[in-house]
């Protein structure tokens, strides 16, 4: 094996899972409605509140998609009237916690290091 491919085989061997990773958690919302979510169980309008800037209609996608990959739980009680629905978050979304304090990390250290630069 060439050097040149060994290094686009190793290149590969990440870009590849991180891929996967981000069709999973990417984009704006998901990681902050998981954020939200670790307080405890929230309804609807509730994570819309802590959430600035979400719309209904997109926080509705991101809910059913987090829900469907296992970050999410929707609970319903139809013992209430009107029926109670709630989201907390599963045991599975505490696998992005070294994620989440990695990233929060970072964004701290670049949003001084843009402030130090004005």
């Amino acid at each position: 094996m060439t050097k040149d491919a060994k290094i686009s085989e190793e290149c590969n061997a990440v870009l590849s899972p991180i891929g996967d990773a981000l069709y999973v958690i990417g984009g704006k919302w998901k990681l902050r409605v998981i954020v939200a979510l670790k307080e405890g169980c929230k309804r609807f309008n509730e994570i819309q509140r802590t959430i600035d800037g979400i719309s209904a209609r997109v926080l509705s996608a991101e809910l059913k998609e987090l829900e469907l990959n296992g970050f999410v739980k929707r609970i319903v009680h139809h013992t209430q009237t009107p029926v109670v629905v709630e989201y907390q978050i599963t045991p599975y979304a505490d696998t992005l916690s070294e994620v989440l304090q990695a990233l929060a990390n970072w964004g701290t250290m670049h949003r001084d290091k843009l402030r130090k630069e004005r």
